[in-house]
This record gives C-alpha cells, sequence and structure tokens, in this order.
C-alpha cells in the first residue's frame, strides 16, 4: 500500500483501485494511422509513445500540451516539447513526430492535434491516444465527442496502481487524481465535452467515499 502525506487506510487504497480499475479501458492494441500523446505531469506517457512506436503500431506520432500550474515547474518548455525530447532520445525519429504545444485541456488536446494533422495532409482513420493510465477512460469520451468519425484505441503504461503511485512518489496525488478524473467522466457529458459512459454504482459509491474522506484537491468547483 502507498502511503505519502497523511496514511492512506486499507479502505480508502481498495476504493482507489475500483478507480482505478474503472478508468483503465483495457484496448486491445493494433495498428492505427497515427497515435497522439497526451500531455500531463507523467514522462511516462512519452515513454509508452516510443514503445509503441518501435513496436510498429503507427507511423505518426503527435504530442501535445501546454503548460498548466502543476506541470510548468517540471516542464518549463511545454509538456509537449519535453514528451518529443524524451521520445528522441528514446530513438524516435524527429520525421515521425508532430507537436501541439498550445493544448490546455484535453478538448485542445484532441481539436489542436486533430488541426496539426490536417495541416500536414493527414486525415485518420484510426487514432490511438496514449495517455496517464486514469485518463484513459476521459480520453476516450472526450475524442469520441469531439472527433466522432475516427475509431479510437486508447493506450498507457501497464502499471498497477501501487507501481504507478511509487513511480510518481505522491499516492495521495495519485487518488486526488483518480477522483477528479471520475467527477470529469460523470459530469463532462452535460456540459457537452464528453459522450456518457455508465459508471457501476460501487464506483460511484468508492469515489463519494474518498471525496468524503479529504481527496479532493483535483475536483473542479464550477
Amino acid at each position: 500500500m502507498a502511503d505519502d502525506r497523511h496514511t492512506i487506510t486499507r479502505e480508502q487504497w481498495r476504493q482507489a483501485e475500483l478507480l482505478w480499475d474503472f478508468h483503465r479501458m483495457r484496448h486491445r492494441l493494433r495498428p492505427c494511422d497515427v497515435a497522439i500523446g497526451l500531455g500531463s505531469h507523467d514522462l511516462g506517457v512519452a515513454d509508452r509513445s516510443a514503445e509503441l512506436y518501435h513496436a510498429g503500431l503507427f507511423p505518426t506520432l503527435v504530442f501535445t500540451g501546454g503548460n498548466s500550474p502543476p506541470t510548468a515547474p517540471v516542464f518549463p518548455r511545454g509538456e509537449a516539447v519535453h514528451f518529443r525530447e524524451r521520445a528522441l532520445e528514446l530513438g524516435v525519429p524527429d520525421s515521425a513526430i508532430l507537436l501541439e504545444s498550445e493544448a490546455s485541456n484535453t478538448g485542445q488536446n484532441v481539436t489542436l492535434s486533430r488541426q496539426v494533422l490536417a495541416d500536414a495532409g493527414i486525415t485518420p482513420a484510426t487514432v490511438l491516444l496514449v495517455s496517464k493510465p486514469y485518463m484513459e477512460r476521459r480520453s476516450f469520451a472526450t475524442a469520441r465527442k469531439l472527433w466522432p468519425e475516427v475509431e479510437v484505441t486508447c493506450a498507457s503504461q501497464p502499471l498497477g496502481l501501487d507501481d504507478y503511485a511509487t513511480g510518481i512518489g505522491d499516492a495521495e496525488l495519485v487518488v486526488d487524481m483518480l477522483v477528479g478524473d471520475l467527477q470529469r467522466v460523470m459530469e463532462y457529458p452535460a456540459r457537452g465535452f464528453a459522450i456518457e459512459q455508465d459508471v457501476p454504482r460501487r464506483v460511484v459509491a468508492a469515489y463519494e467515499s474518498l471525496v468524503a474522506s479529504g481527496f479532493d484537491g483535483h475536483l473542479i468547483r464550477d
């Protein structure tokens, strides 16, 4: 069990694992026309994107993301720029990478990456979205809403919650993010940002319990 700024109980960790399992789409990976690596605080997205490029799953990779308050100290030149540099270090050729460095949310990740691809003369029918593990479901729902004509597959690093939290080094932050992303999965369809998805009652109950326990640092308040 991970432990950080305060003790996370076994029951709270069990609840977090329910959210973790729900966020993972577990799509079967297959070749796609392009991949989009979604910017975030997690450089593992670039690592996974490079791994899947070398596995021959796509010929073109877009890294998307500007800066946000949490990522600016870590990636001062922007998320996409740092992700590209990491992919180059891992042997992805520069000719295979397109850059979108303005997006500040998932919707912009999708729409601005789509424009970058169009500007390059690429109109994909299949897209592989590479994200943090707990962002798979939200990125899928966003892409299906904003780009319904493409077939979307989701991928992330194949890690369990314990290993992921250990790698990030802040278990409380990870639980906060799991909770915040589930709130967005549930609330964004009504705002027109994403498609509706069925959330099992046990997952909703775990979410509500974690919020009541104070894991609310990534909730939207408006």
